[in-house]
């Protein structure tokens, strides 16, 4: 079967949709040498580093620690927590400026594809933070743990995800500990021992899948080899033998680690993991479900696995084979094309409107709780903040909700001319926004609305707009 490129597919499939300012990838050549390219510097797109993070995380943590230890009711607490108020709302609308600049990457990189992966990815190794604190570090994470390794080894992807502080506090690790440690023995804490989430979500959801050959045996070695890891606030993820069981552990039925425990131990494990043919067929077919459809074709998932096993977990390389697969073109039609998510129908319309970056770059916290915050959660899908370790559903069904479309309905008549001093004229916008997609239906609603306003929303609301 032959692979006909579509510049349009291209761009709606396999990024963020298409832009009447940035032009799309000629080819998939161009496409998939913009994703093996090191990422180019943005400057209003700045990426923070861990250590900026948890210098700010620290600090907001010593101002809540001062306050819980100065006398209650006291002036002085009164003044600390005054202080602590304003700490947050500085961090809050740091948090919208992260979003933002997200979002400015989204409308206007040409290398849409590096940006869904990066959403992608988030999604696989959902950490979202258990608090305020965390959940205002979750960008030091997709920054340092997820968008780097987008284009290289998944292994390196996986160790740098689920051992970096963020996963670690949000699957309970950093409380677990060895049962025959040498901390065990010295001492018995309520909230330590040893804890298996982190294990069991390695095995279930980032590696080998739900139906991996795995067993309950598995998850609790697993555990008490990753029971010396843990996070030192000030130095980030440290392995600390003491908190280790000690001796070796059986995972899928190899021996790791020795009468000493080492990180060494934990980041083979985690390589082997990664290269196992469940985690090939659990990570292709995901990929696949994401971009391609709910039912992927047989022979596209066969190929996608085969290029996985064959080049160690090589992720450029299998999302190459996905492209160059005849069954990721196909038109939208049955079995065919996915249903978008809010995140990305939000995402994909203010690439369509060309919303200016310093627009989005400065947004100011509260501009986007009502422009984004609380639209995407009446959605269904609050910003990066799934129910659960396994991230959002897949499945368009669970999406195809009267609730989520009279909500979709409500952002396209509304923001548009929130974020736009004038909005473009809808019979160019069909054309900008669907290109070649744009069926005669749409063009004529397009042509007929009454108003700039509602011929946006028609648009944006369209069967070929909201499918991909």
């Amino acid at each position: 079967m032959t692979v006909v490129f579509d510049p349009d597919i291209a761009q709606t499939r396999f990024g963020y949709g298409l832009s009447p300012k940035v032009a799309g990838p000629a080819d998939i050549a161009e496409m998939m040498a913009l994703l093996r390219a090191d990422e180019p510097e943005m400057p209003w797109f700045p990426l923070p580093s861990d250590a900026e993070m948890r210098e700010k995380m620290l600090a907001l943590l010593d101002a809540r620690r001062k306050i819980s230890k100065a006398e209650k009711g006291s002036d002085a607490q009164q003044a600390l927590q005054q202080a602590f108020k304003t700490a947050r709302r500085a961090s809050k609308q740091e948090g919208a400026k992260w979003i933002g600049a997200t979002l400015a990457r989204r409308v206007w990189s040409r290398d849409g594809l590096r940006e869904r992966l990066v959403a992608f990815w988030n999604d696989h190794f959902s950490a979202p933070g258990k608090n305020v604190i965390y959940r205002y570090t979750e960008p030091g994470y997709v920054a340092n743990a997820i968008r780097p390794f987008v284009n290289g080894r998944f292994e390196d992807m996986l160790i740098a995800a689920v051992l970096h502080p963020q996963m670690l506090h949000f699957l309970d690790q950093n409380n677990s500990v060895g049962p025959n440690s040498a901390i065990a023995k010295k001492r018995s804490e309520k909230n330590l021992g040893l804890n298996e989430n982190l294990a069991r979500e390695i095995l279930e959801l980032h590696t080998l899948g739900v139906g991996g050959r795995y067993t309950q045996k598995d998850v609790r070695q697993l555990a008490e080899l990753l029971t010396g890891v843990t996070t030192i606030q000030k130095k980030g993820t440290a392995f600390l033998a003491k908190r280790a069981e000690p001796g070796a552990e059986t995972v899928l039925g190899k021996e790791y680690g020795t009468r000493r425990a080492q990180m060494a131990d934990v980041h083979a494990v985690l390589r082997d993991l990664a290269r196992h043919p469940d985690t090939a067929r659990h990570i292709t077919r995901k990929l696949a479900v994401h971009f391609v459809s709910d039912t992927p074709d047989e022979d596209l998932l066969v190929s996608m696995g085969a290029r996985y096993l064959e080049t160690d977990g090589d992720l450029a390389e299998v999302v190459e084979t996905m492209l160059r697969h005849p069954a990721a073109w196909a038109p939208v039609g049955p079995g065919v094309g996915n249903f978008k998510q809010p995140e990305l129908f939000v995402s994909s319309a203010l690439r369509a409107l060309a919303v200016p970056k310093i627009q989005l770059r400065e947004v100011k916290s509260h501009q986007l709780e009502r422009l984004l915050g609380t639209p995407l959660r009446t959605m269904g899908q609050p910003w990066r903040r799934p129910f659960g370790p396994d991230g959002f559903e897949e499945g368009d069904a669970h999406w195809l909700t009267a609730q989520g479309l009279a909500a979709r309905l409500q952002w396209a008549l509304g923001v548009p001319t929130a974020v736009l001093q004038d909005l473009p004229d809808p019979r160019v916008f069909v054309e900008t926004t669907l290109g070649g997609q744009a069926p005669a239906s749409v063009r004529f609603a397009a042509d007929a609305a009454e108003n700039r306003r509602e011929g946006i929303a028609l648009v944006l609301m369209s069967p070929a707009f909201q499918r991909v």
